[in-house]
C-alpha cells in the first residue's frame, strides 16, 4: 500500500476522528477549568476567599483542583496515546512498506 491509498482508507480516518475528538475535548475542557478559575477570581472574589479550614481558602483548593485535574487530563492522554493510538499507528505504517 502506498501512502496516499493508507490516508484514504477507513482505520486511517477514524484514528485521525479520535485523536481529534479527544484532544478538542480535554482543551474544552481545561479552558472551562483556567478560564472559569479566572472569572471566579474577577467576579467573585468574596467566594475565593472563603475560608475552607483553619488557613486555607476556596480559591486556594479551587487552584490545587485545576492543577491536579490538568495534570491528570496530560496522564490520560498519554496512556491513550501509548496503548491506543500508537498501536494503529504502527499497524499504518507496516502497511506502508
Amino acid at each position: 500500500m502506498n501512502l496516499k491509498e493508507i490516508v484514504n482508507t477507513d482505520k486511517f480516518k477514524k484514528i485521525v476522528k479520535l485523536r481529534w475528538m479527544i484532544s478538542v475535548t480535554l482543551l474544552i475542557i481545561l479552558f472551562v477549568m483556567y478560564y472559569g478559575y479566572v472569572l471566579m477570581v474577577a467576579w467573585s472574589p468574596e467566594t475565593m476567599a472563603k475560608k475552607v479550614g483553619e488557613n486555607t481558602t476556596f480559591g486556594i483548593v479551587a487552584a490545587v483542583v485545576v492543577i491536579v485535574v490538568a495534570w491528570l487530563m496530560t496522564v490520560i492522554y498519554v496512556y491513550w496515546a501509548n496503548t491506543k493510538y500508537d498501536q494503529v499507528v504502527e499497524e499504518l505504517k507496516q502497511e506502508l512498506d
